[in-house]
């Protein structure tokens, strides 16, 4: 995770076909230390990556309009963006990666 001046990156390993949503636990990927997101949709088209994005919206306490992808459409290591994060955003993903908040 990394800040600029008013987007923060959350790096992600994204599972998907899982039983349910979930966005919780840590997978050291090739950005570093990322945020476990599971969801129910297939990697097909894209529905993978949309749905992770809207669960780390929805986990972060976020629009989703405010989480884009960066980098990683077709993986499942992906960086995302959060435009204007709110204060505490960086403790929140530490705590849902480090499972001290889930």
């Amino acid at each position: 995770m990394t800040s600029a001046d008013d987007t923060y990156t959350v790096a992600v390993r994204v599972k998907p076909g899982a039983a349910r949503s979930r966005v919780g636990g840590r997978f050291d990927g090739p950005h570093g230390p990322a945020l476990v997101v599971a969801v129910h949709a297939p990697p097909v088209d894209g529905r993978a990556t949309e749905a992770a994005r809207r669960a780390l919206a929805d986990a972060l306490g976020v629009r989703p309009g405010a989480v884009s992808l960066r980098t990683g459409a077709a993986s499942r290591d992906k960086l995302f963006l959060v435009d204007r994060p709110p204060a505490g955003l960086a403790d929140l993903v530490s705590r849902l990666r480090d499972g001290t908040d889930r």
